[in-house]
């Protein structure tokens, strides 16, 4: 997957601005404040459906305008050439894709893959399960077809049990729906532990690169119940008269997380700032990985401010890694990055000032 053009309109600070990205690296280089931010979080907005940095009416739209819009074409395996495109109003959105319109976001988010490293991804480390349980279910979204149903399934059940529990104290009433949520949540849950031991081994690869201090990593998932003791059915029952007295569901997949245990290094609350970002950067690149061998082309690979998130050292081992790959990646920062001066690493760069974007000679 090689984005070719990507355009803005009316996005934060940009009135228009359009790109010819280049395969392999782009770097995009600018003070702070310049908006080169603003060019990755177009692409993810139009690859995830949100932006990483807030929600769209909240200054993402330039002052003054009625809608941002976001537009790019990009050439996807074996040659297809595919284009997409994005208005959001704020409470509004309207997109197309390939020439059609689109009634829902996931037909854009399946299209584009995007995987993005910003100044807030350390969450995927330190925050809370919410977010490990977004980043495992997006990778899943991407390569396991049975993902969606069984997802959308227990979506539907849980929201039903959770109403039937601020309604009623009736047990037949809650029966049905908790057969559903456990028939769908036991699927949606071995998925996860399938994913999830896929990407052992590539992690097993990148932490001696990308953080070698930690030794050894150790991948596992806790589905968000007892399961080792108890099916979900039955701790659904169990939990029945506790929810009742709540009014929500406490047991079952919408609670997993990730469990992340590294061998020499403590547990994630021990570890420092730098170490956490090293780590949260190893599971993004490892979920890259894993895209690219079972769908056959890497994800577009976008690394925020990488001079700002990581020391010398380890940009250089990143770029040493994704100099490996056939990814094509995108770079922000205020000046060229560590191990980008190395004549072997080509990169197209882009000056980023005023509001405008132009490509170096």
């Amino acid at each position: 997957m090689r984005i070719e053009h990507l355009q803005l309109q009316d996005f934060r600070r940009f009135q228009t601005v359009a790109l010819a990205l280049q395969p392999g690296f782009n770097l995009l280089l600018g003070d702070n404040g310049s908006g080169k931010t603003t060019v990755l979080e177009a692409l993810h907005l139009l690859a995830h459906g949100r932006s990483f940095r807030g929600r769209v009416r909240d200054g993402l739209i330039r002052q003054g305008a009625p809608a941002l819009q976001v537009y790019t074409e990009w050439e996807a395996p074996e040659g297809v050439r595919r284009r997409a495109g994005l208005q959001h109003a704020g409470q509004q959105w309207q997109a197309r894709l390939d020439g059609a319109d689109v009634r829902q976001l996931g037909q854009l988010c399946e299209a584009l893959a995007v995987v993005t490293f910003e100044p807030g991804s350390h969450a995927l480390v330190d925050g809370s399960s919410e977010v490990r349980r977004r980043y495992l279910d997006w990778g899943m979204f991407h390569v396991e077809h049975a993902f969606m149903p069984w997802w959308r399934r227990y979506a539907r059940a849980l929201k039903q049990r959770n109403v039937l529990l601020r309604q009623t104290s009736s047990p037949s009433a809650l029966e049905a729906w908790e057969q559903e949520l456990a028939t769908s949540g036991e699927a949606l849950t071995e998925l996860r532990r399938q994913h999830v031991a896929h990407m052992q081994p590539l992690l097993d690869v990148l932490l001696p690169d990308l953080l070698p201090a930690a030794g050894t990593i150790t991948l596992g998932l806790q589905p968000g119940w007892r399961a080792q003791d108890v099916s979900l059915a039955d701790a659904l029952l169990l939990s029945r008269e506790r929810d009742l007295a709540l009014g929500y569901t406490t047991q079952g997949p919408h609670r997993a997380d990730l469990r992340l245990q590294l061998r020499d290094l403590p547990g994630r609350e021990g570890l420092s700032r730098g170490q956490t970002k090293q780590l949260a950067l190893c599971l993004l690149l490892a979920q890259a990985h894993l895209l690219a061998r079972l769908q056959g082309h890497w994800p577009v690979i976008q690394l925020d401010d990488l001079g700002a998130e990581l020391d010398k050292a380890h940009q250089q081992r990143v770029l040493a890694v994704l100099q490996t790959t056939a990814a094509q990646v995108l770079i922000t920062g205020t000046a060229i990055p560590a191990g980008m001066l190395q004549p072997a690493l080509a990169a197209a760069m882009f000056h980023v000032e005023h509001g405008q974007v132009a490509m170096s000679p």
